[in-house]
């Protein structure tokens, strides 16, 4: 099975089988998404969704976040993973929102990775979730999936599996597809013991027959 092969058949069993596929973050505008993404790092989409009502409540705006102290954000966030170094890019986020953007979320890339804590996954997490635009994001789960399913080949970093994707997901899709492989890497295709036996990829997937010898 050739890469271009392996690409359209995983894309064609993900739009059958997984015909919705969303972010698990609960947020109501970009601004929420955004706080969501950097407080995700290194932690569940499930702790991140259990402080952040309060936050949300306490500081609805970039404008009231930025007004805040870090020991007040600290406060709200202590049970996620690094409290203080996520409370201290937090409260810059806010305040370089409000002096450099005027209180809104950019909608590109550059101007997202300009903001204290905002790396280049959490910036194509926004642009692909909010504006739905051809943006991949790679995180752990679709680091490792996109390597054991083949299709990247050899990546040693996020950047390189990024660019092996998008050279052949059409663009249109991307955005549903950073949710498709991060979901089947969550669920499915786990780290420590893959569940092979329901995974329905296993006819194009690379890493599937090493396990029927072992």
């Amino acid at each position: 099975m050739t890469t271009k092969q392996r690409f359209e058949y995983c894309l064609q069993w993900f739009e059958q089988n997984m015909p919705v596929a969303e972010s698990e973050l609960h947020y109501a505008n970009p601004f929420q998404l955004l706080v969501a993404v950097v407080l995700s790092a290194q932690c569940t989409d499930k702790r991140v969704n259990m402080v952040t009502p309060a936050l949300f409540d306490a500081y609805p705006t970039p404008a009231k976040m930025a007004h805040a102290s870090e020991k007040d954000i600290f406060a709200f966030i202590h049970s996620v993973s690094y409290p203080n170094a996520k409370a201290k890019h937090l409260k810059g986020l806010a305040e370089k929102l409000v002096s450099d953007f005027g209180g809104e979320v950019p909608d590109n890339i550059d101007a997202l990775q300009t903001l204290p804590g905002v790396g280049r996954k959490t910036a194509n997490v926004v642009c692909a979730v909010i504006w739905q635009q051809p943006t991949m994001a790679v995180d752990t789960h679709i680091f490792r999936v996109s390597e054991r399913i083949g299709l990247t080949t050899g990546s040693k970093s996020p950047l390189q599996t990024e660019k092996q994707l998008v050279k052949y997901i059409p663009e249109t899709v991307i955005p549903k597809a950073h949710h498709w492989l991060l979901l089947h890497g969550r669920y499915v295709c786990q780290a420590r013991k893959p569940k092979c036996d329901k995974c329905g990829l296993t006819d194009c997937c690379r890493y599937y027959p090493s396990t029927l010898n072992a």
